[in-house]
Formats: C-alpha cells, structure tokens, sequence
C-alpha cells in the first residue's frame, strides 16, 4: 500500500497544488468583490452627503474566475444643480489580477440632464469609460463615444449636435512643472495638482439651425482641443457654483490651450495661454485663431439663432476681403463680461463652462 501511493504521488501532487491554488484564488476574487461592492455603496453615500441623488438596482456580481464584473439597472447619478446622467444599464468590469484598471460601458445609451435645458438621449453603439491607477492622485481617465446620435426630449431645448462619428476625452495626471503666474502656493507638486486634458469631437453634425450647422454650412465639424487644468484639487462643493469658486479661489486656470477645428470648408487654430472662469461660470480670456476660409463660417454663423446676428453680420463684413476668402486670417476672440467679442462685435454669450 505504501509503495503505491509513493508510485501515485508524482500525479496527485500537482492536482493537489492547483485545487490549493483555486480555492486561494477563488477566495481572493469574492474578497475583491466584496470590497468593490463595498466601496460603491460608500462612495455613493458621499455624494448623498453632499446633496446629490445616487439611485442604482442591486448590482449584480459575476466574473469569476479572471474578472470582477458588477451590472446594475436604473442607474441615475443627479447633481444638486439638477444636472443628472442616467442609463437604463451600466456595467463595469476589471480583472481580477488587476483591480486598479476599470472599464465602465452602457449598452443601452445615456439619458443627460441639462439643468433647465431639459433631457438629451445619446444613442450609440459604443458608449466606453476607463479609469487606470486608481491608487494615485489622479488616475488616468478616459471616456469613447462612437456614432452617437442626440435626441432631445419633448419640452427640452434643441440640442447643439444631432451625431458624431466619436468623441474622446482624456485626462491623465499633469506634466511635473510649475505653471508660471499661479496665484496659489501650495506643497503639492505641479504633477499632483494639473490634470493634462484631451478633448476630439469629430465629424459632427449640427442640428437644423444650430450655430455648428451654420458654421459648417451644413457640413461637418470637427474639433479637438488640449488644455492643462490647473489646481484640479479646488473642484469641490455641492453644486457648480461653490465648485466653480474653490477652483477659481485656488487658482484654477486652463493653460496652454490648444486645438484645431474644421467646420466645412473653414478651418482654425486655437490657442491661448491662459483661460478661466467667472463667478457665473462664463470663460473669460483671450483666444487666439489662425483661421482659413474664416468669413464663410462667419457668415454662416449669422444665420444661427443663437447668436447676435447683427455683430456677427458686421464681423463677417470685416473678415470678408477677398485676399481673407482665398488665404488665413489672424483673429482674436476675446472673452469677457459674459460676452464672446471679435475686436467691437458682441458675438454671442462666453462658453459656459459649469
């Protein structure tokens, strides 16, 4: 009998090590879920704390063995200004052996809230977030739209785009170095306190009477745009507005803006040093654009119903000489009083940011 299991033990070692090895592994994994579904539920009740609506169904778990994946119904994340997103499903998924590296999606499209603008469907095939180094200041973010199309509710105001081909935002930890100018001193590093954002809309269309379709000339827009976030740390409060003032009291800034945009037939390169914002959330700053073809745009843009047409008129007029027609034009966009103003011409209201 001895000799027998001593003939059998070189084989049921191994089986031996790889039961031991799955039942450790399957421990970890429902440890890891466990803590995952934990930390949701504290993370949610922190928002509520603040004065934000966090509604989920019971998520549910499964995975096993290499990856945790939580599914939950009727997720509604509403801001205490109003703003909400909402997603009949949302799932997020991570491996197992890497719980630092999430990827969220919703398959069924996004319901977006605009304050008093009222509801916006977005229906698209791929609807993609992802979030790495999630135990560092800032993890890296990103989010990936494909094909959406923009519906707007009965009641809620028209919507600026009607589809895209994709949209992409980026944000990743800040490159180490000290933003020249900063109004606040503080110990944390330049790497801990800027977020590095990347922005890309392209081949949008605009709604029907719209200011993009009007710039586009019913063709396609693109834009992509990068910026520094400064002092991303000050962005809390419960509502924009008290969000909006910790940053600014911070010295939040955008810096070294950047971006290319083609709206038809007229093209343009964006850039500014340094742009902010005011106590009501409207840019201010001076934006500078290296335009091509810019008084189609112009002149386009003072059909739109959203903008002051006489000013624009006026501003197309100005930029309308044959020698801007067929080549590039330096112009200035600057930002104040609310107001978005080319030289004298009042355009149309600052982009509001919160």
């Amino acid at each position: 009998m001895t000799q027998a299991r001593a003939r059998y033990a070189p084989l049921i070692i191994p089986f031996a090590i790889v039961l031991i090895v799955l039942v450790v592994w399957t421990a970890w994994w429902f440890w890891l879920s466990q803590q995952v579904r934990d930390r949701l539920d504290v993370a949610a009740e922190g928002l509520r704390a603040q004065g934000w609506e966090v509604v989920y169904s019971e998520p549910v778990l499964t995975g096993w063995p290499f990856r945790t994946r939580l599914e939950s119904q009727h997720v509604r994340l509403t801001a205490p200004t109003g703003h909400e997103i909402a997603a009949p499903r949302l799932a997020a998924e991570a491996n197992a052996y890497r719980p630092d590296r999430w990827v969220v999606v919703a398959d069924d499209g996004l319901v977006l809230t605009r304050g008093d603008k009222g509801k916006v469907a977005v229906a698209a095939p791929v609807i993609r977030a992802s979030a790495s180094g999630l135990t560092e200041p800032f993890p890296n973010l990103a989010l990936e739209i494909l094909e959406p199309v923009f519906t707007a509710h009965p009641g809620a105001e028209p919507f600026p785009l009607e589809r895209a081909e994709r949209i992409e935002l980026y944000l990743r930890p800040g490159e180490a170095r000290e933003a020249e100018g900063a109004t606040v001193q503080t110990a944390l590093p330049a790497s801990q306190r800027n977020v590095d954002v990347l922005f890309r809309l392209i081949d949008a269309v605009g709604r029907d009477g719209g200011p993009i379709a009007f710039m586009s000339r019913d063709g396609l827009f693109s834009l992509q745009a990068e910026t520094v976030v400064e002092n991303f740390q000050g962005l809390s409060g419960p509502d924009a507005s008290s969000l909006l003032a910790a940053w600014t009291a911070s010295g939040g800034r955008f810096l070294d803006v950047r971006g290319e945009m083609q709206a038809g037939e007229s093209a343009a390169r964006l850039t500014a040093d340094e742009l902010r914002a005011d106590e009501n959330g409207r840019l201010v700053g001076t934006l500078r654009l290296s335009a091509d073809r810019a008084a189609p745009a112009l002149a386009g843009l003072a059909q739109s119903d959203t903008v002051n047409r006489t000013a624009t008129v006026g501003a197309a007029a100005a930029a309308g000489a044959d020698e801007v027609l067929t080549g590039d034009v330096e112009l200035e966009v600057e930002f104040r009083e609310g107001r978005a103003w080319l030289g004298p011409f009042n355009l149309a209201p600052a982009p509001e940011l919160f």
